[in-house]
């Protein structure tokens, strides 16, 4: 017996008869002695669609009035899901963000949550009640709603399961776990059963879409066990737990890709204290993620930069680089779209050496040229062109023995 937070994505509830099959398998939980809370995210394709409606009306939408119209598609499926546990005669009640309360900060359409006062939930599994609390969504200071981005409903559920002292998250998707690679592009890709939060924490954060990044976050920084695994067989997933000496034995445990990325380059950059600052404090100003940054000497005080963003910031980077080039002196921007990030992830790098060097010599041996490269102490980083990126990953996983996990 436990309490136990599941979270079933999109997919999972995605239509009316699918939603009914998520009942039975939370009823089956309960009826195994387990106290549960259900979080639910939007039926599949709903936030696209009122995104959608939202840009009919509104070339940019209000991110207020944006929040307040994307968190009725969490009310649809969890107000479905606890009628289905009820015509099974199970009682469940539905909660929405500002219900419960799952307090934020007003970053609209990115809020991060503060607080959870878990007292209103307690007390409903305390009556037998199932709670069924709406993913992605909080209320910040002023009373207004709030969304949490994409994947938000991952952390509500990790956050929940913090603040209730759950035994354990169960996050329900339509894969059975987290694999190896990309089973799309490698069909020798492997389900990992126990992967470290710290390998984790960078699968999400290079590319791969199993789980939210800021859910590995929480999940790290309380100690709360993950368990990844799909709403359509009973089969185990992946636990996503603390490190322990066996992970430490697997040199490379996934290979990642991220074809999301674009690089900006500025030219003849006067090589002097202040520079980077005057050129990246205006890109964080507008809220842009700079990934990797590689600075290159020339003769003359000179020197180039080179850094990588998000696809989607691409036009908007680079015109702000264009005008700090000019500001500072530099001689030109060059930009490219055409690139992707392939990564090696283990923990057993940090105790084998040879790890970069083996998977230059793969990319190498494949013809495929490396443009930029970033290392962590569990991660090896390469910037390609974007048309060898599934090439590159089939090389690699083959490279490193993937396929015979």
């Amino acid at each position: 017996m436990g309490l136990i937070v599941q979270k079933y994505g999109g997919t999972s509830v995605g239509s009316t008869e699918k939603i009914k099959r998520v009942a039975d398998r939370v009823i089956r939980t309960k009826e195994a002695g387990n106290a549960v809370v259900v979080v639910l995210s939007a039926m599949a394709g709903e936030t696209n669609r009122l995104i959608s409606l939202a840009q009919e009306i509104q070339r940019n939408p209000d991110p207020r009035e944006l929040d307040a119209l994307m968190a009725t598609g969490e009310q649809v499926s969890i107000a479905l899901f606890s009628m289905a546990c009820k015509a099974r005669g199970y009682e469940a009640r539905s909660f929405l963000g500002f219900q419960v309360p799952i307090e934020t900060d007003s970053s609209h359409t990115k809020a991060r949550i503060e607080n959870i006062d878990a007292k209103t939930l307690k007390d409903a599994l305390n009556h037998g009640v199932i709670p069924v609390v709406a993913g992605f969504q909080g209320i910040n200071a002023s009373g207004d709603i709030t969304t949490l981005g994409r994947g938000g409903s991952d952390t509500t559920a990790v956050a929940l399961a913090v603040a209730l002292g759950a035994d354990i998250c169960e996050i329900y998707t339509d894969v059975e776990g987290v694999f190896t690679t990309d089973p799309n592009i490698c069909p020798k890709a492997k389900k990992i059963d126990r992967i470290s939060y710290e390998e984790m924490l960078e699968m999400a954060s290079l590319g791969a879409k199993v789980l939210e990044i800021r859910s590995v976050e929480f999940a790290m920084r309380y100690a709360m066990p993950l368990h990844v695994r799909s709403t359509f067989t009973d089969a185990p997933g992946t636990m996503v737990v603390k490190e322990d000496e066996t992970m430490e034995s697997i040199l490379v445990s996934g290979v990642t890709y991220n074809k999301n990325e674009a690089r900006i380059t500025i030219t003849k950059v006067p090589d002097r204290p202040g520079i980077a600052a005057k050129i990246f404090n205006p890109i964080s100003d507008a809220n842009i993620v700079v990934d990797m940054i590689i600075q290159n000497t020339r003769e003359g005080e000179l020197t180039d930069m080179t850094f990588t963003v998000p696809k989607p910031d691409y036009e908007t980077a680079l015109e702000i680089v264009r005008n700090v080039a000019k500001e500072i002196g530099a001689e030109k921007v060059l930009g490219d779209t055409e690139i992707s990030k392939v990564s090696i992830i283990g923990v057993g790098m940090r105790n084998h050496a040879g790890v970069a060097s083996r998977m230059f010599k793969i990319l190498a041996d494949h013809g495929i040229n490396i443009l930029m490269i970033s290392t962590s102490e569990i991660k090896v980083s390469c910037v390609i062109q974007e048309k060898y990126t599934e090439l590159a990953v089939r090389a690699l996983h083959e490279g490193f023995g993937l396929e015979d996990r």
